[in-house]
């Protein structure tokens, strides 16, 4: 072995002993800005397809869709290219529409497959030899990742040896810190290490499902992607109890099956580490290594910023090992409050609680109170905003119908926050508040059983609705305790406060990328936008 830089190098498969990080004698500082993709057009014999949630006005020329929804109404060239659904990209004015219609989530990228190559799987660890042997065992019997590089990092285990002897059996390089640095560093240190283009990130406690690779590294082929997530999904227990059930269809990791852009502030905000893949000259230093919860989120708002495009493809798949036992359970979802804090002073505005335009809050403030001059204020408020929207679409088929229809949607959208956050986010002062009024105990009491109902039939669980509902409430109470323990540890209301959906002004407007929206529906913006290609 040879020494540089305080860290052991040594042959495939033996130990890397890193003291820190490459050139440093601690962890590296944290990530700054990252660099903008480059200006490359999307490459000819890209193909995109309609969103199934888009809608098109008969005539092609007025479309409504993505996520946050927004409206584009489209010249004759652009209507011809749609007019099977899809086009494939053959010239700058087909790119410049695709790109659009990418960034707007009204289309989806139809990218074909190739061999998997240019990759290295990257696995941060600690001690859980067991689930290593089982995620490469599940690699190396995948035939497009059996021969890929892999890094393996233990981040301080107490049984290092026990890891060296699975690394070392699978082919699988082995990387050490001495001490405990966290996820976020252990995942710097192999993207510090790789010598490909791309860097698969997998988490120990995961099995992906044959195929996944080829999926993603599909979506590098348009240079603007950085980022491509599989839909994390749960691996079946042997006998699975009521966690087991719960987590099945309402894990935090299992972003859905609707496949979209990743953008702040949607339907699809971030999507989380378990596993995902990186262009590695995109990501720059990497996550942020003091981060030990929300790693991912950050990364994930850094790049939106920087102007890179992320995908969400629910197509490929890879099986979870869920944390089902209680005590551990809540833990883990008091310790994911934990991170808004940080989040939220990183990124202002970007994971607010609740996000709607101010005539819907009104109109939720007004129907509260439950009276009938106030509930016909909310809605001749709701009719003004139906009647705005209709204006801004004169030549929909039915303008006055989708006007009302979005407005509608938007006061829904808002009521739904609401209850969302009486019951989750703020909590605390909703009991405090039913502690001294019986109009507020009522409102809170109907709001935790509604919603939860509401959820279980969506859902679609196998539990029942009331204990569907029970554990939803105890999934809102911890994690909404572990948002308060971080706010007052970093003393900040930042991750608590709401924000008003309002236009986008000055730079903000100009960023293609930017969630520009028409409507809310729930955790989307209400500023209206038109925009005619």
């Amino acid at each position: 072995m040879t020494r540089a830089g305080g860290i052991l190098f040594g042959g495939h498969g033996h130990t890397f002993r890193f003291a820190g990080h490459a050139g440093h004698a601690g962890p590296p500082p944290r990530p700054g800005t990252l660099p903008p993709p480059p200006p490359d057009r999307l490459p000819d014999g890209f193909a995109v397809e309609l969103a199934a949630t888009t809608h098109r006005s008969r005539d092609g020329h007025l479309m409504l869709g993505g996520s946050p929804p927004r409206l584009l109404r489209l010249g004759a060239a652009a209507v011809g290219l749609l007019e099977d659904g899809g086009f494939v990209v053959t010239d700058d004015a087909s790119a410049a529409l695709a790109r659009r219609l990418l960034d707007a989530g009204l289309v989806h990228p139809r990218p074909p497959l190739s061999p998997v190559h240019d990759t290295t799987v990257a696995i941060p660890i600690r001690d859980r030899a067991d689930q290593l042997d089982a995620l490469l065992t599940a690699l190396r019997a995948d035939p497009s990742t059996s021969t890929l590089p892999v890094l393996v990092v233990d981040d301080g285990s107490q049984d290092p040896d026990a890891l060296a002897r699975v690394a070392r059996r699978h082919g699988a390089r082995l990387l050490a810190h001495p001490r405990n640095l966290g996820p976020a560093a252990a995942r710097n240190t192999a993207l510090c290490e790789a010598e490909t283009a791309y860097v698969a990130f997998c988490d120990s406690d995961v099995i992906p499902e044959p195929g996944w690779l080829a999926a993603l590294l599909a979506h590098f082929g348009d240079p603007a992607v950085a980022l491509a997530a599989p839909r994390i999904v749960a691996l079946p227990p042997a006998a699975p109890r009521a966690l087991d059930r719960y987590e099945q269809v309402r894990s935090p990791l299992d972003m859905g099956s609707r496949e979209g852009p990743v953008v702040p502030v949607s339907m699809l905000s971030y999507v989380p580490s378990a596993t995902i893949v990186v262009r590695r000259s995109a990501v720059g230093a990497g996550f942020a290594p003091g981060m030990r919860v929300g790693e991912d989120v950050d990364l994930c708002m850094r790049l939106h910023e920087s102007g890179w495009r992320l995908r969400y493809v629910p197509s490929a798949r890879v099986a979870h090992r869920h944390r089902t036992d209680l005590r551990g359970w809540l833990a883990q979802r008091a310790g994911y409050g934990t991170g808004a804090a940080d989040l939220a002073l990183r990124h202002p505005g970007r994971v607010p609680p609740l996000y709607a335009a101010p005539w819907s809050l009104a109109a939720c403030a007004l129907l509260l109170r439950g009276r009938p001059a106030p509930t016909a204020t909310a809605l001749a408020l709701t009719a003004l905003t139906a009647v705005k929207v209709a204006r801004r679409m004169p030549d929909a088929d039915h303008p006055v119908r989708a006007g009302t229809l979005l407005s509608l949607a938007a006061l829904r959208g808002t009521a739904e926050q609401l209850l969302r956050c009486a019951t989750r986010h703020h909590w605390p002062i909703a009991v405090a508040a039913a502690a001294v009024s019986r109009r507020a105990r009522y409102a809170l009491a109907t709001a935790a059983v509604a919603e939860g109902l509401a959820d279980h039939y969506r859902s679609r669980t196998s539990l029942g609705p009331l204990t569907h509902t029970a554990i939803r409430r105890l999934d809102d109470l911890a994690y909404g305790w572990g948002v308060w323990q971080g706010a007052l540890r970093r003393r900040t209301a930042a991750p608590l406060l709401p924000r008003l959906a309002l236009p986008a002004r000055g730079s903000a407007a100009k960023r293609p990328w930017e969630p520009r929206p028409l409507t809310p529906t729930s955790h989307q913006p209400a500023t209206a936008t038109v925009e005619t290609w």
